[in-house]
């Protein structure tokens, strides 16, 4: 039986790669997409291996209130389980390869719990990766609340 994350890690992968093609991405492209959705797939399944290699040292994540949260604040949120995602995907994605960065573009559905409140909201988030020893990082994410 594999694994829930790594199940989840290679459905989003191969969603992306299926997707790719259609809509001329590169694989370098592609690759980029997949570390995005594979990010929030940790986010969702509270996977803290997967984000240790998946956000950069440096990573920050500038949210839908304007707040800079850094790696080392993403990562407690997810010990603490606050928030707890249902759904934690990405769609209608671009991504943009120069040399070792790449710039990911497209709305992310979100849906979960809060403080104990439910909550389900769309965000349009612009990613910023950069590959190192052959793996893509996100650096930045930033997030823009998209109306209701």
């Amino acid at each position: 039986m594999i694994p829930v994350r790594i199940r989840g890690f290679v459905s989003a992968t191969l969603l992306v790669l299926a997707m790719g093609p259609a809509l001329g991405a590169s694989t370098q492209e592609q690759e980029a997409m997949a570390a995005t959705q594979a990010a929030c797939d940790a986010f969702r399944l509270r996977d803290l291996a997967a984000l240790e290699r998946l956000l950069a040292p440096e990573f920050t994540l500038v949210s839908t209130t304007a707040e800079v949260q850094s790696r080392a604040q993403a990562i407690q949120e997810v010990r603490d389980g606050d928030p707890q995602y249902e759904r934690f995907e990405n769609h209608g994605m671009t991504a943009r390869v120069y040399g070792d960065t790449a710039v990911v573009q497209g709305i992310t559905s979100l849906k979960g719990r809060s403080g104990g409140k439910p909550f389900a909201v769309d965000v349009r988030f612009t990613d910023t990766l950069v590959r190192v020893d052959g793996r893509w990082t996100l650096v930045v994410s930033h997030v823009t609340r998209m109306p209701s």
